[in-house]
């Protein structure tokens, strides 16, 4: 088909249906296919869908396909086709602000990422664009930043409900932690000495552990307990959810994770303090201990790191492909 697309002409290419074809491409993100055709075909950069009249670089940015977005804007008439409206006289910082539900991937993790990844694409097509694009109104009369505040209305409450309810899941687990490892700081395994007060064993490099893990479990639970408790009272503005939000649940979150790891290692530490010599007991018992940590760690630590590379990942245009 690259052999015989150069020699058409814009007719030709259009009663052949070359370019549905390539705003279906556009659409469904398979930038192979977008690079091979405009490679030979340079003109059809500026095609555009019937009868909206948005262009392949409007579509791209709709369908949030970010690949095919990066390659468009590497051929130089971008900044001609960026000063082009549609039908109704939307920018392409317009078509940014619209929520297209085909957006609604498997790419990030919950409703609030959505909307992070939302504002994302708003910012990076926003430092593209002339400035004047910020203040055009639309054939209704409405700015970028209007329609982006209208059309994601929903999308802020599905994401404060999503944000509100893992915090406060989380709250709950970070309270108990802080709690337990209170108290397991104060009744100390084998009690103290009645004469000074210490404890019994002090002098076990074992105790040490204990206690070590005790301090690491009880602050990192509180760290965690205090960041929930701040996303639990955030006002959920757009703007938060960009950074603000996100990453005070990468902190709550990842501390959680660590405060529980300790925490078995404080009941641990306890166990061989306590059986001394009945390592038939203790050695099955540390094992067992295990496998909540893990539990919890294969099921948060993938959301963990979709969060960080969500939040602290490439920008849009700046990501290499296929990442």
């Amino acid at each position: 088909m690259c052999e015989v697309l150069p020699g058409l002409s814009w007719e030709q290419l259009t009663n052949g249906m070359v370019t549905i074809a390539i705003i279906k491409a556009v659409k469904q993100g398979h930038v192979e296919f977008v690079s091979a055709v405009l490679n030979v075909c340079p003109e059809l950069i500026w095609c555009a869908e019937a009868p909206s009249n948005q262009n392949i670089f409007m579509l791209a940015v709709l369908h949030r396909q970010d690949e095919v977005f990066r390659h468009l804007c590497k051929y130089s008439a971008k900044n001609s086709i960026f000063s082009r409206a549609d039908g109704d006289s939307n920018s392409i910082l317009h078509i940014a602000a619209m929520f297209e539900p085909s957006a609604r991937r498997n790419t990030v993790p919950g409703a609030a990422f959505l909307m992070q990844r939302e504002v994302q694409w708003y910012k990076e097509v926003e430092s593209v664009v002339h400035p004047s694009a910020l203040e055009s109104g639309n054939r209704n009369g409405k700015i970028p930043r209007e329609l982006f505040t209208e059309s994601h209305k929903e999308l802020v409450k599905e994401g404060e409900k999503w944000m509100k309810e893992t915090a406060t899941s989380c709250t709950v687990v970070a309270a108990l932690i802080v709690t337990i490892m209170f108290a397991a700081a104060i009744t100390v395994p084998g009690g103290n000495n009645q004469d000074t007060g210490l404890p019994m064993f002090l002098d076990k490099k074992v105790f040490m552990l204990f206690i070590i893990s005790d301090a690491f479990s009880l602050l990192s639970a509180s760290t965690s307990l205090l960041m929930f408790l701040s996303v639990l009272t955030s006002r959920y503005a757009e703007e938060d959810f960009l950074r603000s939000l996100p990453k005070k649940m990468i902190i709550g979150l990842s501390t959680l994770i660590f405060s529980i790891a300790t925490m078995m290692i404080t009941f641990c530490a306890s166990l061989f303090i306590i059986l001394q010599g009945k390592s038939w007991v203790v050695i099955p018992v540390i094992c067992l201990a295990s496998v909540p940590v893990a539990l919890f760690a294969l099921m948060q630590f993938r959301l963990l790191i979709d969060m960080v590379i969500s939040t602290y990942g490439s920008r849009i245009l700046d990501k290499k492909p296929g990442s």
